[in-house]
């Protein structure tokens, strides 16, 4: 039996009422291509000397891996000389990447956390690479204000797992479908299609060991959890946590529950963790698709406007019904 690849994927996408424009259809096929090759070198690890810290940081003040420069080094290059982009912003970067002048500009601007999950890269556990796709304004060179639009205006977004196997999950705005890398052809293969979270979990996914700095309504809400059947939800959860932000939201996808990285108690003054540009919002736009709930314990996330490239924000996503309770508990 033929499979569907990637490409042909996007080209019935494309014929399909106009769903996807060329031009996008393009952008994705060269994401997808720089996530084979940064896919290439993690799976080398040692191999190839590339495991350990680059010796400098981002803009968050926190130490790249080699693997994070490399990454995001390879998502510039293979993006800048299409055509199809006007920026580019990275997570790695303190600010938006102009198409440089020897290059035709086009209509889109790119965003993208080049290596989720990159503490993990050096003990063999699941990275990734989150991005999201935006329409350029019109006029000269895209400034950082132009990036700042609300997660309700991506045209698409998506994800790449460096696992087991390597999977490119995407959103179109029509639903979630999964792609399995064939090595042996080279191309994505549609194996997962029209992805769907269960509207019930009993798995949910949290860094326990920063419980004494949560605001008090996570911690009414994993106290229930913790309580198992005996307590108010009536039922036991079991625990995941792979502290690489791909690998819960994929297991997620595939199988239902919540994830959360709240806000904490040690620096109040810090909306959240995670990036909204670079992580929240892509991941929101493709847990929305599949059925899913995305807040930040008070708003709908896809909602919230930004105001900084590099803003943070608390994230609580998943299955309907947990995120709706947690939700609540902060609105109480």
């Amino acid at each position: 039996m033929s499979r569907t690849s990637l490409s042909r994927y996007l080209i019935e996408q494309q014929r399909a009422n106009n769903a996807i424009t060329a031009d996008l259809r393009f952008l994705i096929e060269v994401v997808a291509r720089a996530c084979k090759a940064i896919s290439h070198t993690v799976n080398k690890g040692e191999l190839a000397g590339i495991l350990g810290e680059a010796g400098t940081g981002n803009i968050q003040g926190e130490a790249q891996k080699k693997l994070d420069v490399i990454a995001n080094d390879v998502l510039l290059e293979a993006n800048e000389w299409g055509g199809h982009l006007a920026a580019m912003a990275s997570e790695e970067m303190d600010h938006p990447y102009p198409i440089p002048n020897s290059y035709p500009k086009g209509g889109f601007l790119l965003l993208f956390d080049p290596l989720d999950g990159s503490s993990n890269i050096d003990i063999n556990i699941s990275v990734g690479t989150i991005f999201s796709v935006l329409k350029a304004p019109n006029g000269d060179t895209p400034t950082e204000a132009d990036f700042l639009q609300p997660g309700t205006r991506q045209v698409c977004a998506g994800y790449t797992l460096y696992g087991p196997q390597t999977m490119l999950v995407l959103t179109l705005g029509n639903g979630v479908n999964g792609f399995t890398l064939d090595r042996e052809t080279g191309s994505f293969v549609l194996t997962h299609p029209n992805m769907s979270i269960p509207t019930e979990t009993r798995e949910f996914a949290i860094n326990m060991s920063n419980m004494r700095h949560w605001q008090a309504p996570v911690k009414r809400y994993v106290d229930e959890l913790l309580a198992g059947k005996s307590g108010p939800l009536g039922k036991d959860f079991n625990m995941r946590w792979v502290a690489s932000m791909v690998g819960d939201v994929h297991r997620i996808l595939t199988r239902g529950g919540i994830f959360m990285y709240p806000r904490d108690n040690r620096e109040p003054e810090k909306a959240g963790k995670l990036r909204l540009m670079y992580e929240a919002n892509p991941m929101s736009m493709i847990v929305e698709q599949a059925g899913g709930v995305s807040t930040n314990g008070h708003t709908r996330i896809l909602d919230i406007q930004p105001e900084q490239l590099h803003q943070r924000v608390a994230v609580f996503l998943g299955s309907k019904q947990e995120v709706e309770r947690v939700t609540s508990y902060h609105q109480a």
